[in-house]
């Protein structure tokens, strides 16, 4: 059990990486922290702080969180290909849904993922692994 929470730990830590420097190329400045965790068998999320920029955080300032929310939005839509395609590499799994959400008034941003479910033995990816498949079919 120890190799599996070593390497879900390092996979989580690869997506945080991989979240930080995404933004920093796609937005010139990235988070001063990232967080990735799963969240059941077939999400994740990854939690970036102080990720504004000065532009942005002038206009929170007035009260434009609105404007802020459009523009990333927006930006989000731009570059999706590159954070969906950064997840699916590093943790194996085929990304069904992808989402990013801000707030503002927080100066946080979330990178959420919905994987395709896993089918019995399968990794994921709808290959089914021969070896253990029947001892996957047992446990449920």
């Amino acid at each position: 059990m120890t190799g599996t929470y070593e390497q879900g730990n390092t996979c989580l830590q690869a997506v945080s990486n991989a979240m930080v420097k995404l933004h920093k190329e796609q937005f010139g400045r990235g988070p001063t922290n990232a967080r990735a965790s799963f969240a059941g068998p077939d999400a994740l999320m990854c939690v970036l702080e102080n990720v504004l920029l000065p532009a942005e955080l002038k206009l929170v300032e007035l009260g434009e969180q609105n404007r802020v929310r459009e523009s990333r939005i927006a930006f989000q839509a731009a570059t999706q290909t590159e954070f969906v395609t950064a997840v699916e590499q590093i943790v194996g799994r085929t990304v069904r849904a992808f989402a990013s959400g801000v707030d503002p008034d927080k100066n946080v941003v979330f990178e959420c993922y919905s994987f395709e479910p896993r089918e019995l033995g399968s990794d994921g990816n709808g290959t089914l692994a021969a070896e253990g498949a029947g001892e996957l079919g047992q446990d449920r």
